[in-house]
């Protein structure tokens, strides 16, 4: 059986007995979450929402990078709201660690920017937590989703309904 390891260790094999200069750069190892990073990155770019933005401040370390959303519906629309993002070497094992670095109420985000979203929870109660197969669009897509919802009409209701 074919593993991402086994991949990995005969490809940078293959490149090192090419040349003697490209054997110096083979014995430094290139970590499996930087190669998903690649990938990752390059798919993120492509399917990106268009109320999303990513900013790499370093574009050799793409395992720390910021993510603006400004929302162009719904209760929050019109703001912006940064995040940092930082993918620990575990991943894709584990999840990302995600905060937002904007002041804002909202029900899924703390005072301190923590973050309330079931695919950043390494373990879910409801079966929707991370899972290896998740990418970074995935997680991108779901801090977009946290502003799409329409606030103001679900507290209209509620207040119609239950304040009296």
């Amino acid at each position: 059986m074919l593993t991402l390891a086994s991949k990995l260790k005969r490809d940078d094999g293959l490149k090192g007995s090419r040349t003697a200069a490209t054997a110096s750069d083979s014995t430094r190892r290139v970590s499996v979450r930087d190669k998903l990073l690649v990938k990752e990155v390059a798919e993120l770019e492509a399917n990106l929402p268009c109320t999303c933005k990513v900013h790499f401040p370093d574009p050799n370390k793409l395992h720390c990078f910021q993510l603006t959303v400004t929302p162009d519906e719904g209760y929050y629309q019109g703001g912006k709201f940064q995040f940092e993002t930082e993918v620990p070497d575990a991943y894709n094992m584990v999840p990302p660690k995600v905060k937002c670095l904007t002041k804002i109420w909202h029900p899924n985000i703390t005072e301190t920017g923590e973050i309330c979203l079931s695919l950043l929870r390494e373990h879910s109660i409801d079966g929707t937590g991370w899972a290896p197969t998740r990418t970074l669009k995935d997680v991108v897509w779901g801090l977009n989703s946290l502003f799409t919802e329409d606030f103001r009409n679900k507290v209209d209701d509620y207040i119609k309904r239950y304040a009296r």
